[in-house]
C-alpha cells in the first residue's frame, strides 16, 4: 500500500486512521521520506545524530496524525515534512537558550562550614537530648556518642540486647519529633 493511498483513506475517515491502516501509513511514511529528512535534520542540528533521530520521530508522528497534509492539491508532502521538522528543531533551538548556562569569570559564592553552624548544631540536639527520658538517653548516649555495639551497650547500661535496639528506636524517633518541634535540623 503507498503512501498516498493510505493518506486518502485516513484524509476521507475525516483525517483519523485507524486498524492495520496505521502501522502502513507510519511505514510508508518512514521508507518514503525518514531518509532525506534525518540527513537535512542532522545538518540542522549541527551533526547531533541523537536530536536529529528524535526530531525526525516528532516529524514523521505529527504526519501519521494529520494524514490529510500529506494528498495536498498544492505542494509535497517532502515540503511539509521539511518544514515541520525545521519548526521543531527551532523550537528546541528557543527552548535550549532560554535555559542555557551562565558564564561567568567569577564563581558563585561557596557556604563555608563554620563554628557557628556546629555549636548551633551542637546545641539544638543537646536541648532535644534533655527533652528525652533518662533510659532513652542513656541508650542513645552509648551507641552514638560513646560508639558502642547493642552487646556493649546492654552490658554497660545491665539490659538485654533487645531492650537496647527497642530504646534506641524509640529514642530516635523522640529525638526528632524533639528536633522538629524546636525547628532544627531536618
Amino acid at each position: 500500500m503507498t503512501l498516498t493511498l493510505v493518506a486518502e483513506r485516513g484524509a476521507a475517515d475525516g483525517g483519523r486512521v485507524v486498524g492495520t491502516d496505521d502501522a502502513a501509513l507510519l511505514r510508508a511514511l518512514h521508507d518514503e521520506h525518514a531518509g532525506a529528512l534525518w540527513s537535512y535534520v542532522v545538518g540542522l542540528t549541527n551533526g547531533d545524530r541523537a536530536q536529529a533521530q528524535d526530531v525526525v520521530q516528532e516529524t514523521l508522528l505529527r504526519a501519521w496524525r494529520n494524514p490529510q497534509v500529506l494528498v495536498q492539491a498544492t505542494g509535497s508532502a517532502r515540503g511539509w515534512l521539511f518544514t515541520v521538522a525545521k519548526r521543531i528543531v527551532i523550537d528546541e533551538w528557543r527552548t535550549a537558550r532560554s535555559r542555557r548556562e551562565r558564564v561567568t569569570d567569577a564563581p558563585p559564592e561557596v557556604a563555608v562550614d563554620d563554628a557557628v553552624d556546629r555549636e548551633l548544631d551542637r546545641q539544638l540536639v543537646s536541648a532535644a537530648m534533655q527533652s528525652l527520658s533518662a533510659e532513652h538517653r542513656a541508650v542513645l548516649y552509648e551507641c552514638y556518642f560513646r560508639g558502642s555495639s547493642v552487646a556493649q551497650a546492654a552490658a554497660t547500661l545491665g539490659i538485654p540486647p533487645g531492650t537496647v535496639k527497642s530504646r534506641t528506636h524509640y529514642a530516635l524517633r523522640a529525638l526528632r519529633l524533639a528536633l522538629d518541634e524546636m525547628g532544627g535540623a531536618s
